[in-house]
């Protein structure tokens, strides 16, 4: 498959469930057995992304409180939510999503997991897509909920090490390496 064509898709594609299509993109045959999981949010939980589909335009950011993305072992990086293509040379990505112009307040830091240890360790009762009356914010996907408890407040914590240190962004290239 040429990077950065549309011509496959996951079965588990659900706009705004990025915690959950990552979890179920590691084992599909494309992305490969040594994927990486990377999780992109910062202590103030508001990052920039840009050319993210949610935007009105290439040229305005989406400010996620995280996002979340496969990078397979030959450097692509699957992102359901991108404009950029699928997939995507990971420095193509970094460059063109992550904008040094961006206040320091919402540039990303990652954490990097591996896809094996995500899938085992991640779950998520999807109460944090739940307003304060219960309603859900966006859709909920057409799947059960992943695992049994809320391991995604874990995940995204700055003080917790249990799913690996957080990085600047800039080491997700090296990293991937």
């Amino acid at each position: 498959m040429a990077r950065g064509t549309m011509t496959w898709r996951p079965e588990h594609d659900a706009p705004y469930w990025c915690e959950e299509n990552a979890w179920h993109l590691c084992v599909e045959p494309p992305v490969g057995p040594d994927a990486r999981v990377v999780v992109i949010s910062n202590r103030s939980r508001s990052v920039a992304l840009w050319h993210q589909r949610a935007a009105p335009s290439d040229e305005l950011p989406v400010l996620w409180d995280y996002h979340v993305i496969v990078v397979g072992a030959d450097l692509a990086v699957w992102d359901l939510d991108t404009r950029l293509g699928f997939p995507v040379a990971a420095a193509e990505y970094v460059t063109r999503t992550f904008r040094r112009e961006a206040p320091p307040r919402l540039r990303p830091q990652v954490r990097i997991v591996a896809a094996a240890d995500y899938r085992a360790c991640f779950s998520s009762d999807r109460r944090h897509m739940r307003d304060a009356q219960g309603q859900w914010q966006q859709p909920p996907p057409s799947w059960p909920p992943i695992g049994s408890g809320h391991a995604l407040d874990r995940l995204l914590d700055p003080d917790d090490s249990g799913f690996g240190p957080w990085l600047d962004v800039d080491a997700l290239l090296h990293a991937t390496r």
